[in-house]
């Protein structure tokens, strides 16, 4: 069986803001678009119809990014409307499995032009109502959906604790360790810088010519390669 090799071709992203920050009103669907626009304009040359799916992942999918982000993302870029997109959510792993399969798809031969990557926005994150479970219910709970989980299954609490391990988060001694590393940048602006560097060189160091199949990679808060 012959396995066909997956090249990224080219990379962009959006900056990383901060929660409230700069990018506090820019919508998570806008977000997404942004750098498969900017993809699209460092590659006049390619056509884009022959982009055979578009992943995306995203962990929240409350708000602006409910249902099917990555299709909405494919509109607001001005990608041909023939070009497809599913979204993907493995929670904070979701952008690098997005990444992975269409890495898998494209050695498989399912798939020869692929857009992969993510978007998040956690300060957008709305506040949601459920619905009462009876005529005239009085029992809506309202949730937010910046981070943790929303409606919870009460077996799932029971079976794994779930409800405990969130008292848990609130411990006056995990405070304390958040704190310092919150004031502390250091580490994550230093893995900033890298992977940043990493960005340029590739950028500088020309287009690839890719012969056999390729892989567009984007994943904003977010980055895009193609």
């Amino acid at each position: 069986m012959t396995t066909n090799h997956a090249f990224i071709c080219d990379a962009v992203r959006t900056p990383f803001g901060r929660y409230g920050g700069i990018l506090a009103h820019v919508r998570a669907d806008d977000l997404a678009a942004a750098p498969i626009r900017s993809l699209m304009e460092r590659n006049p040359n390619v056509d884009w119809e022959h982009v055979d799916d578009v992943f995306y992942g995203c962990a929240n999918q409350a708000g602006e990014d409910n249902r099917n982000v990555a299709r909405m993302a494919v509109m607001l870029a001005g990608l041909p409307i023939v070009v497809p997109a599913t979204t993907i959510n493995r929670l904070c792993g979701s952008s690098l499995d997005a990444i992975a399969q269409a890495g898998r798809a494209i050695r498989t031969g399912e798939a020869a032009l692929i857009i992969a990557g993510g978007v998040e926005s956690m300060t957008r994150a709305p506040y949601v109502l459920g619905k009462a479970d009876c005529a005239f219910g009085r029992g809506s709970k309202l949730e937010q959906t910046t981070l943790g989980w929303r409606f919870v299954n009460p077996l799932i609490e029971k079976r794994f604790g779930i409800s405990q391990r969130r008292r848990d988060c609130h411990r006056p001694s995990l405070r304390r360790q958040w704190r310092p590393a919150r004031r502390d940048g250091t580490q994550s602006t230093r893995n900033h810088r890298r992977s940043t560097g990493a960005l340029h060189h590739m950028h500088r160091s020309g287009p690839r010519h890719c012969t056999a199949h390729r892989v567009c990679l984007t994943w904003p808060w977010a980055q895009t390669c193609l």
